[in-house]
């Protein structure tokens, strides 16, 4: 049996079976990836308004802060939704913080996290918990302990969810 067929052979059969297997995967993010993103702008869009029911519709702001992704501005003035991140003991936790025209919390929603189950999911899962958010003010930086009590057990969780908050208060402040 020659070198071709006990080594090169095989080498560029499975060389062709990858081309072949990285075109399709390929061409199937292509096709899918506009469908993922108007489904992930449209469940964004859902969730301001859940956050902030009385807005009619919403206007994206230019602020730059850091882990801060999104400033949404209710058209009608009744607050705007500030979308930021921290990183959590699981990964990196996504948070949603919805202002009144006052300046207070109104209510904040944790869109995605990969807390662990049962533990750090006690604070990302927990609307409960979220509602200790609720009326406070954004005149500075919350402090874990003081202004909100860490989930027992879910200190790395409620740090992350702290800070995400933080982020997008600081956000808030820096609105023209």
């Amino acid at each position: 049996m020659s070198n071709w067929d006990k080594v090169f052979k095989p080498i560029v059969v499975l060389c062709v079976i990858c081309v072949v297997i990285t075109g399709a995967l390929a061409a199937t993010n292509s096709a899918t990836a506009p469908v993922i993103a108007e489904a992930k702008a449209a469940a964004e869009k859902a969730a301001r308004i859940e956050l902030l029911p009385d807005a009619d519709d919403f206007t994206a702001v230019d602020v730059t802060v850091e882990n801060v992704t999104a400033v949404y501005q209710a058209n009608n003035g009744a607050g705007c939704v500030i979308t930021s991140t921290a990183k959590g003991y699981g990964g990196t936790m996504t948070v949603m913080t919805a202002f009144g025209p006052d300046g207070s919390i109104k209510q904040l929603k944790v869109t995605e996290a990969q807390e662990t189950q049962g533990i750090g999911s006690n604070v990302s899962n927990n609307a409960s918990y979220w509602e200790k958010y609720a009326g406070l003010d954004s005149a500075k930086n919350l402090v874990l302990g003081t202004d909100v009590d860490a989930y027992n057990g879910a200190t790395i969780s409620s740090k992350a969810l702290n800070s995400a908050v933080n982020s997008a208060i600081t956000a808030y402040n820096a609105i023209p």
